[in-house]
């Protein structure tokens, strides 16, 4: 190992740049732009379907459009960043993003809606690995990187279910056009305080000529992957589109591994993937937006159709799991990660959630609020938070400044395809239990008000049998968490890497 190498420690000053604090605000608003997106237009869906003239059978494109873009373009997000550096990267981002929403708001045909869903997807998949490694080269203390990334994993928890009271907040009481319009000023501010506060480090660009094979490699095996759930949950697991694109997405992405092991300046170095530590964070995240992602949609329903609660209403039924999660990163997570190893919060984290997760298997029409699913939120809230901090950082942690961007954008391709696996994967399990669960009891509902509660049963037995799937998708991601993630704690243990490989060597760093 060169002697640079063994001083790269002392270089990552806790001192830093004096307006990173400053930038963190900055960041963190732009974040939560992002993941407000991911729910607050779910709420106004009906609504700007019904204005529009959307038919049933497209409405999914709106959520579709997209997941695709951002998924399918997530790694060369990623990689610009590297290239052109993430300040910059991140204030595009932004600009195109707001532009984006505001012709969403502006929509006055279906086209023009899918359209504009699909430019905030890829201008989300600029902005998101930007911000996120921003961060990891911003924040190199490991007290203050704690403290950081327990702000921006709290947001990234918590957004979505903020997006749905405010979604429900601006169907409600303004108009669903609002619910892209909002974005403008977020991202107004955002970009502005970003331009005169972001000072990025100098020296970690990646200048290597762009990788366009694996451009496009990724882009159209993430698609595939990403199409082929959002298919399957519409047309069913056999069918033969959904098929295809599986079978397509695996020869692509095989394909894409292979030309990154080949050529000089890969999209994705497998040095960032093949760490043991980053490798388990991916996994174990992905798992466990899996079962979280279901779960938002199921209680969403449960509360609306099944218990009559208002938009509004619903929207601060999820507060207790806002709150639990700022909670368990903030004050669990940031205050622990510099003095215990991270799988010793990851995993008791997600076997806390997976916890929650098991109570919300006894949901029935009548359960009380109070009493099942306020307990079990808080607890799913606390259990995801914990996990969630040490994961995003540990996930950039120790990777070259050049990689940054495509090792953040990984954490956000994790998530992406996790959430649109879970989307499918739940509510497929859960419509067939359904479907079983009223055809074998419909017949002996004779009146139509007993009709009526034999379809409200059968579509809470779908959710909770769903829901037991979650329980073990969360529980497998929290042994992951523990067999897998190794690293020690950030403050004794520190990541230097070499040109062509990482080594992990205990190196002291002086507490701050």
């Amino acid at each position: 190992m060169s002697e640079t190498a063994l001083k790269a420690p002392r270089a990552a000053a806790p001192s830093g740049d004096a307006n990173r604090w400053k930038a963190l605000v900055f960041i963190a608003l732009a974040q939560l732009m992002v993941v407000l997106d991911a729910t607050i237009v779910n709420i106004a869906l009906p609504s700007a379907q019904t204005d529009l003239g959307i038919s049933d059978g497209n409405r999914q494109w709106v959520v579709t459009a997209y997941a695709l873009a951002f998924g399918g373009l997530l790694l060369f997000g990623g990689r610009i960043a590297d290239l052109w550096g993430r300040k910059r990267a991140f204030v595009l981002g932004l600009a195109g993003f707001a532009a984006a929403s505001a012709l969403g708001g502006a929509a006055t045909t279906g086209t023009m809606m899918f359209g504009a869903r699909a430019l905030q997807g890829a201008f989300g998949a600029l902005l998101a690995p930007a911000a996120l490694s921003l961060l990891a080269v911003m924040f190199t203390d490991a007290k203050e990187r704690a403290k950081a990334f327990g702000i921006y994993g709290a947001i990234a928890g918590g957004g979505g279910a903020v997006g749905l009271i405010l979604g429900g907040f601006l169907t409600e009481y303004l108009d669903w056009r609002w619910t892209f319009f909002v974005n403008v000023p977020f991202a107004v501010v955002a970009a502005a305080g970003a331009y005169f506060v972001i000072r990025e480090p100098e020296g970690g660009r990646n200048r290597s000529p762009l990788d366009i094979p694996g451009v496009i490699l990724s882009t159209l095996g993430l698609v595939s992957l990403v199409y082929g759930f959002t298919r399957a949950e519409s047309d069913g697991w056999g069918d033969t589109v959904t098929v295809s694109m599986f079978v397509g997405s695996a020869v692509l992405l095989l394909a894409f591994v292979l030309v990154e092991s080949k050529v000089k300046a890969p999209l994705l170095p497998l040095r960032v993937v093949t760490d043991r530590n980053r490798g388990g964070i991916y996994l174990s995240l992905g798992l466990a937006i899996i079962g979280m992602f279901g779960l938002f949609l199921f209680l969403t329903y449960y509360l609306q159709v099944v218990k009559g609660y208002s938009p509004v209403k619903t929207g601060f039924a999820f507060l207790p799991m806002v709150a639990g999660m700022i909670t368990g990163s903030t004050q669990i997570g940031a205050r622990l990660m510099t003095r215990v190893p991270a799988r010793l919060l990851m995993g008791p984290g997600f076997l806390l959630a997976s916890i929650g997760m098991l109570l919300l298997t006894q949901l029935e029409i009548d359960s009380s609020y109070g009493t099942l699913l306020l307990p079990a939120m808080l607890l799913l809230g606390l259990g995801m938070g914990t996990a969630f901090m040490p994961a995003m950082s540990l996930a950039t942690q120790g990777v070259q400044p050049r990689d940054a961007g495509v090792a953040s954008a990984m954490v956000n391709t994790s998530q992406q395809v996790g959430g649109a696996i879970g989307t499918a994967l739940l509510n497929t399990i859960a419509a067939s239990a359904t479907t079983s669960y009223i055809k074998d009891h419909i017949a002996a509902a004779a009146a139509k008000p007993q009709q009526q509660m034999v379809k409200l049963e059968g579509m809470v037995h779908g959710y909770t049998a769903a829901i037991w799937v979650a329980v073990g998708i969360l529980a497998l991601a929290s042994l992951i968490a523990f067999t897998f993630v190794n690293a020690g704690r950030p403050d004794t243990t520190v990541v230097i890497s070499g040109e062509g490989a990482e080594d992990e060597v205990p190196v002291p760093v002086v507490a701050h």
